[in-house]
């Protein structure tokens, strides 16, 4: 046993030291996004950066990149440390997989780790996730059959070996992607990122002191699992359950069966009875699952307190393997969101009865609806280029649900001037629109109307991965269904929703993305806010008289 007395931290110093470390996860986002090469991190977004303890236990997290990533990232720590154990590390190492059962479900995501050291022993390690631009194979879609269709799979291994970079590594990746200067670059990107919190976390020692991040961790950790603890009691025990059904492919429609277990001041979610995996791309690993169920759960009974290891300990999550929750290997997976987005909204329905107060109405971002462009250029250099946009939130029970924002996710949209500057597209129009925001008493964010033209000298792929087109967003409480999704060519062609497709120069391409659902009876809706959703032309005459009986 060690002999080693527990760190007693006063709060006012504990709060100085939490917020110390937060702005250094936030200051190693901050090189990520600075240094990154794609849109898809710089503008998007989609990417996470964590601090861990020795153990691999978050002990802080960034605030503006994707919070389920942060949920992942200890648990892909883990998966290294019983690889390489820890007295195997060294000064300037970093280890990389984008492993989805591993890491975060899906092939484009690459994670990096760093360890820290101070005074010549490990007192924790940096994190951080990013979306590749291409990872190979049929970059992103979600029609593969098999994961190997899907990209090149690399298992942990030293990207960084003591300062040295693996160079066999990276004339894999390199030979194996059509865009190896963005890949590379980001992969770059994130070991800067990683050596910010090293810096950081070492100077942070210096100035406070203490010789490691253990006693400061385990505090840290049991503060936010009290604070988890203290909210799940206060939801009254029991058992709740729910199904939603999603689009899923072709004609095989999905089903996720939810049942949230209450007791004391703990809680389970099991996914049994939900829908066997299929040989699409839309299976959902565990890693996801766990971390798309408990995310939501924290957002509705714990948002204020900053998130850890901590923050999800009283909740656990179970799915019956060779589900579509939880896939056996080699089930395709690129696609994961279209079905872990829609958790989320299978949570809150279960729990509607008791937590009807808290929860929202379903999201027409929910799951995000992406479109991949990829090709040749005038230039004849390859592009590969995604379309980060959203539909609306689902209605509060005290507010409208804000248009084109993502939830679960929290992705951005980034610049339409940065999207067209690094592919031969151009984007006619994005604006919101109209009657998409489901009526209520309070109404669903509207979705948006984009439309994109082909600029390339030859025709080019499209992948879509798309839902929401024959199951929209629900309403709860009285509250009406948002808009669906509907994806139209030109020439009035609908291209299938989860394949790809090829474009031809001069042509365009119609999305119109979902709004979330409503929440309460619409007909208890404010008049004066009725007449200024008019007014904005948020909803038609015809929806203010229909739905809201405005006379």
């Amino acid at each position: 046993m060690s002999d080693r007395k527990p760190e007693i931290f006063d709060p006012i110093t504990l709060e100085v030291y939490w917020s110390r470390l937060i702005s250094i996860a936030d200051e190693a986002a901050t090189g990520l996004l600075r240094t990154a090469f794609s849109t898809i991190v710089r503008e998007s977004n989609d990417y996470g950066t964590v601090l861990m303890d020795r153990n691999g236990d978050s002990v802080s997290e960034n605030t503006g990149g994707i919070a389920s990533f942060s949920c992942i990232l200890p648990r892909t720590t883990k998966a290294f440390l019983a690889k390489f154990p820890i007295e195997s590390w060294r000064p300037g190492d970093a280890v990389v997989t984008n492993d989805p059962w591993l890491a975060t479900g899906h092939l484009p995501d690459f994670t990096v780790v760093t360890p820290i050291f101070h005074r010549g022993k490990i007192v924790g390690f940096a994190g951080c996730i990013a979306h590749s631009p291409d990872v190979g194979g049929a970059l992103w879609s979600a029609d593969c059959r098999e994961l190997f269709e899907e990209g090149i799979r690399i298992l942990p291994i030293h990207l960084i070996r003591a300062g040295k970079w693996n160079a066999d590594l990276v004339d894999l990746i390199s030979a194996n992607v059509r865009v190896p200067r963005q890949v590379l670059g980001d992969l770059e990107a994130q070991v800067v990122s990683n050596e910010v919190s090293v810096r950081r976390v070492v100077e942070f020692l210096e100035d406070s002191g203490l010789s490691d991040l253990r006693g400061l961790s385990a505090e840290l950790q049991a503060r936010t699992d009290r604070a988890m603890r203290r909210a799940i009691a206060a939801v009254p025990d029991g058992t709740y359950k729910a199904e939603i059904e999603a689009d899923g492919f072709d004609e095989l429609t999905t089903r996720i069966a939810c049942t949230v277990t209450v007791s004391g001041e703990t809680m389970h979610i099991d996914y049994e009875g939900t829908s066997a995996q299929i040989d699409r791309g839309i299976n959902c690993v565990l890693n996801y699952t766990h971390a798309y169920s408990v995310y939501p759960i924290k957002c509705i009974l714990d948002p204020f307190t900053p998130r850890n290891e901590g923050s999800y300990r009283a909740i656990t999550v179970s799915a019956p393997e060779r589900s579509i929750l939880n896939p056996v290997y080699p089930a395709p997976c690129s696609a994961r969101q279209l079905t872990g987005h829609l958790l989320a909204g299978a949570i809150y329905r279960a729990l509607e009865p008791v937590l009807h107060d808290k929860i929202i109405a379903d999201c027409g971002g929910a799951p995000t609806m992406r479109a991949l462009f990829s090709g040749v250029s005038h230039d004849d250099q390859r592009f590969s280029q995604v379309l980060f946009a959203s539909g609306g939130m689902g209605a509060a029970p005290h507010k409208d649900g804000l248009p084109t924002t993502a939830f679960p996710t929290n992705v951005g949209a980034g610049s339409i001037e940065a999207y067209e500057s690094v592919a031969p597209l151009v984007v006619w129009k994005k604006r919101l629109r109209t009657d998409s925001g489901g009526p209520g008493t309070f109404r669903g964010g509207l979705g948006q109307e984009v439309e994109i033209e082909v600029r390339a000298g030859r025709p080019v792929r499209l992948s879509l991965l798309s839902d929401r087109h024959r199951h929209p967003p629900y309403g709860v409480r009285g509250g009406m269904h948002g808009a669906p999704s509907v994806i139209t060519l030109d020439d009035g062609v609908k291209p299938h929703p989860k394949s790809r497709t090829s474009v031809d120069p001069g042509r365009r391409v119609t999305l119109l993305y979902a709004g979330g659902g409503g929440y309460g009876n619409p007909r208890l809706r404010s008049r004066e806010a009725v007449k200024s959703d008019l007014r904005d032309g948020y909803i038609s005459p015809a929806a203010a008289r229909r739905d809201y009986g405005l006379e």
